[in-house]
């Protein structure tokens, strides 16, 4: 009994720095994506899609690069087979998100895509009721309708209290985004290998996929300011983003910090709205029915995990 009891306060010490790091780390991949709808804005009002997505690659590509030669001590074989899980989390979760995105973004308001392509928090909370076994499952069934009832809001409330201002390839985009990040999130906890391992050859395909995709659209090459900044976006909100939320996820699972990214769309259309863009009372009400749906899984998600 003594025993149990000198092990207890070492255990929960350790399980609450590894909760804090955790934290630190999805708030800076939160502080790096709020970044990213305001800057991807800028450059899609003068470039296309493909060039500004191999920027992207390109930058994220260099940072893993950097990550994986800082952990390369560490690194232990793989056998073949076990790498085709890790490249095909990768391959949807980074590929398949920021493409989806990022073409959703040139075809509809991007105050919009943004906040569709951010509920894939509750896509991950869905993923909760379905597969954790909750305590409260009608509990948290309601709080997801009512999120996504929210993302209703923000859809017909966005701009100009207007339904649809994009194309139904945008909509479809932004959904498909969420639905990859939602996986991503979801996965990439569960495998043993390191973020780095995951990320570097998911940018490296992305890098020669763009490439092909931006010569075949055969336009000038952004230069100065914009090349800066489509490299940003690659080593900020793509690269440091992905790896910081990697690690938190991988510290503390697909509960607690998957809270955290519900800042997210708060933050970017904060910066979207500082820059000019609208949002109506309508699209604030729905924002306030994600947020508190968040706050309602993030209670019952830290509850289990407390019980367990």
């Amino acid at each position: 009994m003594v025993q149990h009891r000198d092990r207890a306060p070492g255990r929960l010490f350790r399980h609450g720095s590894g909760s804090i790091s955790a934290l630190v780390f999805a708030a800076g991949a939160v502080a790096l994506w709020s970044t990213n709808a305001l800057v991807g804005r800028t450059l899609l009002a003068t470039h296309p899609v493909s060039q500004v997505q191999f920027l992207q690659f390109a930058g994220a590509a260099l940072v893993f690069a950097l990550i994986r030669l800082m952990n390369r001590e560490e690194a232990r074989p793989m056998a073949p087979r076990a790498t085709l899980a890790p490249l095909a989390v990768g391959f949807i979760g980074l590929v398949g998100t920021m493409v989806l995105q990022y073409v959703a973004f040139a075809s509809m308001p991007v105050i919009e895509a943004n906040l569709v392509a951010y509920t894939w928090p509750l896509m991950v909370a869905a993923a909760v009721i379905a597969f954790d076994n909750p305590r409260r499952p009608v509990m948290l069934g309601l709080a997801a309708a009512l999120g996504f009832a929210g993302v209703a809001l923000v859809i017909s409330g966005g701009r100009e209290s207007n339904w649809f201002q994009g194309n139904l390839l945008g909509y479809f985009a932004a959904f498909g985004s969420a639905l990859c990040m939602a996986f991503y999130s979801v996965m990439v906890g569960r495998l043993a290998t390191s973020p780095d391992r995951v990320l570097l050859p998911s940018s490296l395909v992305g890098v020669a996929l763009t490439l092909l995709w931006s010569a075949g659209d055969g336009v000038a090459w952004p230069s100065g300011v914009d090349l800066a900044l489509g490299l940003y976006l690659g080593a900020g909100p793509m690269g440091l983003g992905y790896y910081f939320w990697s690690r938190a996820l991988k510290l503390e699972g697909s509960g607690k910090v998957a809270v955290v990214a519900y800042l997210t769309p708060i933050g970017s259309t904060l910066l979207l709205t500082l820059s000019g863009e609208r949002l109506t009372a309508t699209a604030i009400a729905g924002a306030v029915l994600v947020i508190g749906s968040c706050i309602a899984v993030g209670l019952e998600r830290s509850e289990v995990q407390d019980y367990v």
